[in-house]
């Protein structure tokens, strides 16, 4: 039986962001994750967790300015000391809430730069991180995002993730595999999954073409969590779509999979 989480970044909108860690509780879930947060205080963070029984699965790296379009520093040449002391307070963030993963957020190639400088950069930054990883007890992971959502995104392949890994063969380093995006990106989601099971660390769901909930899409998700069952997958499903609802009316689907309102 697939074990949940619940991204609080797209679900639970409704509610306040510290609000949302109670409103996932009362629909069952024990596990959250979530993107960088700079507005809110750790000790709030943990706080929420430890007030509502719950884990936290997953964060990501600061994305650098968002609202400037930023979506990640790990390729950008210009912004590398920005990653690098980013990186280290999302650490101080995942160690005092317990999470034990992080997204390293590629970023958005510059229009007109030079690949290769990027790629060089980017492996830089990866070895950088995952040796402050390990010095850590964390593990940082690589997830390649379409470029339907995200144009320009640097990392937006699963092959060249997979070669990445391999390359740098870093236990501190894995591949977060995300079914919406790999299906936008590649299509032939199950047999992808097969192959590269071996370097998944964590994973998200979503329904194309929108990103809406399993049910409402392109994808069988009744197919898919089974399975990850036949695989013998033990790790975290995050739940990362944009509800077509309010979200507690979207939770239909996982009811089957053990995940029950309070």
């Amino acid at each position: 039986m697939p074990r949940f989480s619940v991204n609080l970044s797209f679900m639970f909108q409704e509610y306040a962001f510290l609000d949302r860690f109670g409103a996932a509780r009362d629909q069952g879930f024990e596990a959250v994750e979530f993107m960088f947060q700079p507005d809110q205080a750790p000790a709030a963070i943990v706080a929420a967790l430890r007030d509502n029984g719950q884990q936290l699965a997953l964060m990501n790296t600061p994305a650098g300015n968002f609202e400037a379009g930023e979506r990640g520093l790990a390729c950008l040449p210009n912004q590398r000391q920005n990653f690098r002391s980013g990186l280290l307070r999302a650490f101080e963030v995942a160690t005092a809430a317990g999470c034990p993963r992080l997204h390293v957020m590629a970023g958005v190639a510059p229009a007109g730069a030079d690949h290769r400088a990027l790629e060089a950069c980017f492996l830089d930054n990866l070895a950088w991180a995952a040796e402050q990883a390990q010095r850590a007890g964390l593990i940082l992971l690589l997830e390649p995002i379409n470029q339907r959502d995200i144009p320009g995104y640097f990392l937006h392949n699963y092959d060249v993730a997979e070669r990445v890994l391999g390359e740098m063969a870093l236990p501190h380093l894995r591949l977060q595999f995300d079914m919406y995006h790999v299906q936008l990106v590649h299509g032939d989601v199950s047999k992808r999954l097969e192959r590269q099971l071996p370097l998944i660390e964590h994973i998200q769901i979503a329904n194309p073409p929108d990103r809406r909930e399993p049910g409402n899409g392109e994808l069988d998700y009744g197919f898919l969590l089974r399975r990850l069952d036949d695989l013998g997958y033990a790790g975290w499903v995050g739940c990362e779509y944009r509800p077509s609802r309010r979200t507690e009316e979207t939770l239909d689907w996982i009811r089957p999979w053990g995940v029950k309102a309070k």
